[in-house]
Order: C-alpha cells, then structure tokens, then sequence
C-alpha cells in the first residue's frame, strides 16, 4: 500500500496539523499566561514536536516513493534557511529549553 494511503498516515498528519495551528494560535498569547499556563503549553509543545519527530522517522524509513520525495522536499526546502531536519528539531527543543529557563528564572 502507498504510503499515502495508509489510514495511520492520514489520520496522525491530520491531528499534527491541527495541533500545530491551535498551539500557534494559543501561542500569540503566551505572555499573557500564568506560570501553570506556560508551564502547560511548553508541555504541549515538546509532545507534539516528539510526535513529529516519530512521524518524520516514519517518512525517513518508508520505501514509498512519494515519502522519499517529501523528505527530499523537506530537506531542500529546510536547506534554504541553513537548516537540516535534525538542525530544525535541535532548534525547536533549543527555544523550549530557553522558555522554560525564562519560566524558572521568573519564580
């Protein structure tokens, strides 16, 4: 079966997607939450990117063509800004890490 088609495949793309768009919407507001509410997104946050890691991983390991082709398409397009996949997540987890310091530091 293509990779593609695989209702597994559908479904969590879906869901990281949505996910995605509420946290970065909730995201605008960050400074305005309390410390638990920070605390919370954060949490959020670095599950979905260990979700998206898992799902790239799926990409990365597929013999499909089309999920070589994504990986291709998402390197190159990575490749633009400097960035590798593993230099993209690397980065993210960077930022958490600083958010979470600035949450400490302000007790």
């Amino acid at each position: 079966m293509p990779f593609f088609d695989s209702e597994i495949v559908q479904e969590e793309s879906k869901r990281l997607f949505t996910d995605y768009q509420q946290l970065m919407a909730l995201g605008g507001d960050y400074g305005k939450f309390d410390r638990e509410g920070k605390k919370l997104f954060i949490e959020r946050m670095e599950e979905l990117m260990d979700r998206y890691r898992v799902f790239m991983k799926r990409f990365e390991l597929s013999e499909d063509f089309q999920a070589k082709l994504t990986v291709e398409q998402l390197r190159t397009q990575l490749g633009q800004f400097g960035l590798t996949p593993d230099g993209m997540f690397a980065q993210m987890n960077l930022t958490l890490e600083r958010m979470k310091s600035e949450l400490e530091a302000s007790r």
